[in-house]
This record gives C-alpha cells, structure tokens and sequence, in this order.
C-alpha cells in the first residue's frame, strides 16, 4: 500500500517540476507550452516500455495518440508565436 502512494507523490512531483520549468507560472498546467513538455515526457516514460515489449500494439496506438496530439500542440504554439516554438523545440530537444 505504501509503495502506490510514494510513486504517485513522485508522479504529481515530476508534473510539478515541469510546470513550473515550461508554464507560465507554477500551477498553470494549461499553457500550450507545459501541455507539451507534459506530453513529450510520457513519450519518453514509454521508450523503455516498447524496448521490453516489441509487439505490444495496443501500447503503441497509445503512444502514437500522444505524438499526434503533440504535433497538434506544436502547430498551433507555432502559429500562435513562433519564438516560443522555436524556444520549445531547442528546450526539448525536438527535431522539426
């Protein structure tokens, strides 16, 4: 019992910890920018998981979901303001 309540605190930590580096302010989990810094890190929770299991599809519709909606993301933020695209793709490392 101890131990789904340590990974959940560690889990709201991690969200915070984003929001804070990629909103606007600490608890503004709402912006473009936070929204996808929150997305592109369960992206990469995800790697190691389709490393292990190769033929997991329905993990893999999943994932493609997330890109998808990312993508969506990084389309508008770069309509909307492109120096903020620009800042966001060096900060995540994203290629586009």
């Amino acid at each position: 019992m101890q131990m789904g309540t340590t990974r959940k605190t560690e889990a709201k930590e991690k969200i915070a910890q984003i929001v804070k580096a990629f909103g606007k302010t600490e608890t503004n989990t709402g912006s473009t920018e936070s929204q996808i810094a929150l997305i592109t890190d369960r992206i990469n929770s995800l790697h190691p998981h389709f490393e292990k299991h190769k033929k997991d599809n329905h993990s893999r519709r999943g994932l493609l979901k997330l890109v998808g909606q990312r993508r969506k993301l990084l389309k508008y933020l770069q309509a909307k303001d492109e120096g903020s695209y620009k800042q966001i793709l060096v900060k995540l490392e994203l290629r586009k």
